[in-house]
């Protein structure tokens, strides 16, 4: 066999076994959910995460085994890309498996020379295998009333342990549906179906069964989330109608679900038409293919930006002490570097920086904070720079740029959602509008402490606000596990003279946090913090911090609701509830 012909086929089966391992790590997540093994869900996440880079390591050992000195030979690249392309065609995830090629051509070059003609820049096969969606739903026709297709689907959907009430749940989502569901969507067509995609969604303590419903008039997406009452049995806790609830639960903000998808292209479209204005590249990464995710968000950026003329400049607001960050005033993102010096009293360096995000992708973000996408070495087009700008990242971050001519690459970039910052939004606000957010920046603050992190730097400056309202953080540079701080409330002096000093007189540890400076946040902003100290003034208690420590140290894992809480059913029996 050739050379180049065995080099592309030992990239092939290691991604082949690659995706094995992927699918045996999320087949479990079933039998993880159905003995309320939160922590082995945990854990499965964290290790189906870290497993493309083993993988790809893996294989860069065995390519460069039998490449040899041809191993940094374009020429030869070229070769294998050609037969690597005739080897994927007409495979079920082609588009992954170039993905997986790219991983390995960046291993070799350090993410440099990336061009098509070496690796899979952009897909001869095209971005998307055909449409075929198909193949992975079930479909339910509403042929006699809608208690007995829920109790055909919800059977059908069922686990090793049973429903604590199934009668009480079918019960429930026919309230949603004659009340909220009926209005709004017509039932009455003859033609009416549930198309439900074929395998649950695990994520954290919650499956969920997503599909949609089609009529005559139309299609209006659903989920059910199923959550286990831990005492040997499930219940099906709500039902979500409409885009905007599905893409909250499919949200950036959100860690990775577990879900058996074999042809995982077909699962993303049929997800796509649920949520139109989600973007594929997300979609791919909630479902775990985060590296291919950024591959298709890379193809997508890149024609946009051949599309339009507008040009990057410095973000508004106040400027980061860590991270210079500049938008484009067409795009829904925007991209964060990290700076040469950082601005006292931060003190970290640009590695430790970098490690907290890499962080993040393995934490628990429990719905409060953004996923992002590094690169290394994107090239742009210089005149897409404003002047001002320019001169910030000559300033600010010289060593992460190099201008060829009319090119500009930037060696190291984060890229995120763009949010409206929370110091920002709150110029403009309605009164109703800053008592919601003030209620959602606590409540960031208080779930991510319960999946142990905590934010470091708690500035309204450091949380956004998405186009759903939600408060998500993004400056991660000083995050920690919240078990690594020591909570203390302020001693009480004991002289005059240490009441009047302008230094603590007590000693204070490096781990040491007193919640009682946390009203400094909100310096210059006094409506906001009347509003707050309404709402979560337990946020300066030592204690309150304390008590969700001990929580996590008994083994406690926090419930994280995709969802308001309000919208959660009933779980009293329907006889009980018409008694009354």
């Amino acid at each position: 066999m050739e050379r180049r012909e065995r080099f592309a086929r030992t990239i092939l089966n290691g991604f082949e076994s690659y995706f094995a391992e992927f699918q045996n790590i999320t087949l479990a997540a079933k039998s993880r959910f159905e003995n309320a093994d939160w922590h082995g869900m945990r854990n499965a996440s964290i290790q189906r995460i870290d497993l493309y880079k083993v993988k790809t390591n893996q294989v860069y050992e065995y390519v460069e085994l039998i490449a040899g000195d041809q191993l940094r030979d374009f020429d030869f690249w070229r070769e294998a890309r050609r037969v690597y392309s005739e080897l994927i065609e007409g495979h079920n995830n082609f588009e992954i498996a170039e993905t997986f090629f790219n991983s390995v051509y960046c291993a070799v070059f350090k993410h440099r020379k990336i061009r098509d003609e070496y690796a899979f820049v952009f897909s001869p096969h095209g971005d998307m295998p055909p449409a075929d969606v198909s193949k992975v739903y079930r479909t339910y026709t509403l042929e006699g009333s809608m208690s007995s297709l829920l109790e055909q689907l919800l059977s059908d959907y069922a686990f090793t342990v049973p429903y604590e009430d199934m009668q009480r749940d079918i019960s429930n989502i026919v309230g949603v549906i004659v009340n909220y569901l009926a209005p709004r969507f017509d039932l009455n067509e003859d033609d009416v179906e549930f198309q439900v995609l074929q395998h649950h969604f695990y994520r954290n303590k919650g499956a969920y069964i997503v599909g949609r419903i089609n009529s005559g008039s139309g299609s209006m997406p659903f989920v059910l989330p199923i959550l286990h009452n831990e005492n040997g049995a499930v219940y099906v806790d709500t039902a979500l109608f409409g885009s905007d609830k599905v893409s909250v639960l499919f949200s950036f903000t959100r860690s990775y679900f577990l879900v058996d998808a074999s042809i995982p292209s077909q699962y993303v479209l049929f997800l796509q038409q649920l949520m139109p204005a989600k973007p594929i590249s997300e979609i791919y990464s909630s479902m775990g293919y985060n590296k291919h995710g950024k591959t298709y968000y890379h193809r997508c950026a890149f024609r946009h930006m051949q599309s339009t003329t507008d040009q990057f400049d410095i973000a508004p607001g106040i400027k980061g002490m860590v991270m210079s960050v500049f938008p484009l005033p067409s795009y829904d993102f925007v991209f964060k570097i990290i700076k040469d010096r950082f601005t006292p009293p931060k003190d970290m360096t640009r590695e430790q920086v970098k490690a907290k995000y890499a962080l993040v992708k393995r934490w628990d973000r429990a719905g409060r904070m953004a996923d992002t996408q590094e690169f290394n070495n994107l090239a742009f087009a210089r005149e897409r720079f404003s002047d001002n700008l320019m001169e910030e990242l000559r300033k600010v971050a010289p060593s992460l740029i190099e201008e060829h001519g009319k090119a500009l690459v930037i060696k190291h970039v984060y890229v995120e959602r763009r949010m409206t910052p929370l110091n920002l939004y709150l110029h403009n606000a309605s009164d109703e509008q800053v008592e919601a957010v003030m209620d959602e920046y606590g409540n960031a603050i208080k779930q991510l402490a319960a999946a142990n992190i905590f934010p470091g730097d708690m500035l309204l400056k450091n949380f956004g606000v998405t186009r759903h309202g939600r408060v998500v953080f993004y400056d991660y540079d000083e995050i920690v596990p919240l078990m690594d701080c020591n909570f203390r409330k302020i001693p009480e002096p004991r002289t005059e003279a240490e009441e009047m000093a302008s230094k603590p007189w007590y000693t204070v540890g490096p781990n040491d946090i007193f919640p009682e400076e946390f009203r400094l946040f909100f310096s210059g902003n006094q409506r906001a913090r009347k509003i707050f100290d309404t709402l979560h003034s337990d946020i300066y208690e030592a204690s309150f911090w304390q008590g969700l420590q001990e929580k996590i140290r008994s083994g406690y894992v926090e419930d994280f609701f995709p969802y308001r809480r309000e919208l959660r059913f009933d779980r009293s029996p329907v006889a009980e509830r018409e008694s009354a």
